[in-house]
């Protein structure tokens, strides 16, 4: 019986020692930050903090950290060429230095769920910033035909090299998959030879992706249902990769709020970040993490 028990300890002691290995996480502190329409997504570039929703077009703001608040620097950026709106959704950002710069948009054709039109646009994101419009910075654009329900797309780094990863959100089928961003970037859709490189299944319901390059984690932002309820799921991004399943560290539930999460941010350090919502109040929230 000892040898049993023993053998049960041996399988079971890894998936233990992989759940104490993830964070808690709380909110802090929740307010309202207007003008964004319904906010979609957070992304942080060098201490600098973008807002991006979709009021009447899509929409990008600048803002800035002040302690426990955001400051609009009254940069505003306008998803539109030729005054007319082309990201009207935008679902991810993917930046890193001296990369091409993509912005995702999903739509769902259908209220089923079961259509849906997915588009990658490579954009000149400093072009962007300067002009505050689109006409002149929209370098390419990919119909993203290699994705099941939607494109959330956010650099990772794999075996040395950087790919641009994307997931589906509707809860059948879903994948993360890792594109070439060279290829990405002048191709006409991610079907194309040599844009795809590797993909995984994944949990349903992903709204955005975080990349812990340190820690090798890659953090899916999610529901628990449709549109509703909060959920973390930190994944090791080369495992799962591996195995061709995500491989679960540990999944953060926040149970306390019902809307619909966006989005959400590590502040360097890990130990603060920020989750947005789709909510006209409450949309923007101070974490604390603990590890």
């Amino acid at each position: 019986m000892k040898y049993i028990i023993a053998g049960i300890a041996v399988l079971v002691l890894p998936f233990l020692t992989k759940s104490k290995a993830g964070p808690s996480m709380k909110i802090d502190q929740p307010y309202t930050v207007d003008s964004l329409g319904a906010c979609q997504g957070i992304s942080y570039q060098d201490g600098r903090i973008f807002l991006y929703g979709d009021r009447e077009v899509g929409i990008v703001r600048e803002y800035r950290q002040q302690g426990d608040s955001l400051v609009y620097t009254n940069k505003e950026m306008k998803l539109t060429r030729n005054d007319t709106d082309v990201i009207n959704h935008p679902t991810g950002f993917a930046w890193r230095k001296n990369a091409p710069f993509f912005i995702g948009i999903s739509i769902r054709l259908n209220k089923e769920g079961t259509s849906w039109r997915a588009v990658i646009y490579c954009v000149d994101w400093k072009g962007l910033q300067a002009t505050r419009r689109l006409d002149g910075n929209l370098l390419n654009t990919i119909e993203d035909d290699a994705c099941i329900q939607g494109t959330r797309p956010e650099y990772v780094r794999y075996h040395e090299k950087w790919y641009v990863a994307t997931a589906d959100y509707g809860d059948k089928g879903n994948e993360v998959r890792l594109y070439d961003p060279k290829n990405l970037s002048k191709a006409k859709k991610t079907s194309d030879k040599g844009v795809l490189f590797k993909k995984f299944v994944c949990t349903p319901w992903v709204q955005n992706l975080y990349w812990m390059a340190d820690k090798g984690l890659l953090l899916l932002i999610q529901d628990q249902t449709e549109g509703r309820k909060w959920r973390f799921t930190y994944v090791d991004l080369a495992a799962s990769i591996a195995s061709g399943k995500q491989e679960v560290v540990k999944i953060v539930d926040i149970d306390e709020r019902q809307d619909e999460l966006e989005g959400f941010t590590f502040i360097p350090g890990y130990s603060k970040g920020i989750a947005v919502t789709s909510s006209r109040r409450d949309n923007v929230n101070w974490m604390s993490i603990t590890w």
